[in-house]
Order: structure tokens, then C-alpha cells, then sequence
């Protein structure tokens, strides 16, 4: 029986030492395999493992020059539709220190003229309306009687803005509308810009502040 486990013993060495070799063949594979990723350098711009990438943070970068996508909603509109005879405040957030007014526009459509003043780069923060009886007003900072053509007289205060700084054109629009008469630049000093409007009729007005371009439109009746 010594001699069964003994040859039973020799013919099965062969087979463990093939065994024990693939194990240790297995082992040093797994170990290269390892070594090689460990060394690898990793793409640029790649988040080591274990770091978590926050949508908010990759979500609020903007390019130079581009609003955040958290600042407020500055735009005032007004009712379009309704003329009103008496004073009007709009005031915005979110305005820029000085708004640069880099266009004056009038113009003249089916019952009403429209004047137009655009901003490059965002609305003030306050517009005042005045509508008044005469078409005499005061130029600021000098305070001389400024006389416009017409029989009655709208006063636009803008606060916060200036009409020099990307704006070289006219300052007076004389036209030959039904309804508005004259346009003038009253003043243009220290963040504020008035504008005397001349009309040949009532003196109610609607108003409204848009958008894509900022532009402040003002519409008298004609």
C-alpha cells in the first residue's frame, strides 16, 4: 500500500507544480497591470479619483464680458397701450453705474410720434416723466430758460446716465410731426441726462422701457 501512495504521490507532483506556476504566472500579470495604470499620466483637466464634479460650479462660469446667469432682471415695462397726462417714476435693479446712451431716435406712425433713447449697456436705474403746460425749461448745470418749439412740454429726467461717452450725435430734432415738435438735450452732467420734448398737443404720453437693445420709448399722441 506504501508503494500505491508513493507512485500515486510522484505521478500527481507534475500537475501541483504546473498549478502553483499559473498561480504565481496570474499574480505577477495582475501586479504589471497594476504598476502600468498607477504610472500613467492622467488627461489634462481630469478630476482625481474620488472627486465629485458640483454642476453648480461648472454651470456659473461665464465668458468675459457675459452676464451671470444669477443677476437680476432689470427690465420695466410700462403699459404700452395706456396714455397717461400725469407724472411717471420708473426705477430698475440690477442697473449699471452710468448707463451710456449711444442713440437718439424720433419718429412718426398712425396716432402717436415716438422718441427713442438707447443705452449700450443696460437701463438706468431711475427715469422720471413730467408732462408741463409750457415748452420752457432749465438747462442744467448753467440753469438758463431753454424755449423748444410746441405748445406744451414733457421733461425726461434720466438718473444715472450719460449721453457723451458713446454718443456723438445730434443733441436737437427739430421735426415736423402732427403731435411731437422738438427733442432737445437739456442736460447732460454728473450721471444725469434730461431731454425737453416740445409737443403741438396734449402732453399725455405712454412710455415704455424694453429690452435687447435697453432703449427708453416714449409715444405722444398725434
Amino acid at each position: 500500500m506504501n508503494t500505491f501512495l508513493t507512485s500515486t504521490a510522484e505521478r500527481s507532483r507534475p500537475y501541483r507544480m504546473v498549478g502553483v506556476a499559473a498561480v504565481l504566472m496570474a499574480a505577477v500579470a495582475i501586479g504589471v497591470m497594476f504598476a502600468v495604470n498607477a504610472n500613467r499620466p492622467q488627461p489634462t483637466g481630469a478630476l482625481p479619483v474620488g472627486s465629485v464634479s458640483s454642476p453648480s460650479a461648472s454651470s456659473s462660469q461665464s465668458s468675459p464680458g457675459a452676464m451671470p446667469a444669477s443677476s437680476p432682471v432689470s427690465t420695466v415695462v410700462a403699459n404700452a397701450a395706456a396714455f397717461t397726462c400725469s407724472a411717471t417714476n420708473l426705477s430698475a435693479n440690477g442697473s449699471p453705474a452710468t448707463s451710456f446712451v449711444d442713440a437718439l431716435r424720433t419718429g412718426s406712425h398712425v396716432g402717436y410720434d415716438r422718441v427713442v433713447v438707447q443705452f449700450k449697456n443696460g437701463q438706468p436705474g431711475s427715469i422720471s416723466i413730467r408732462p408741463q403746460a409750457g415748452t420752457t425749461f432749465n438747462q442744467s448745470p448753467s440753469g438758463q430758460a431753454m424755449k423748444v418749439l410746441g405748445r406744451h412740454g414733457i421733461l425726461v429726467i434720466i438718473r444715472g446716465a450719460d449721453v457723451h461717452t458713446s454718443y456723438a450725435g445730434a443733441r436737437d430734432f427739430k421735426t415736423k410731426y402732427a403731435g411731437l415738435a422738438e427733442m432737445r438735450v437739456l442736460e447732460d452732467f454728473e450721471g444725469q441726462v434730461s431731454l425737453g420734448l416740445g409737443v403741438n398737443q396734449t402732453s399725455c404720453y405712454r412710455v415704455a422701457v424694453l429690452a435687447n437693445p435697453a432703449r427708453l420709448v416714449i409715444d405722444v399722441k398725434n
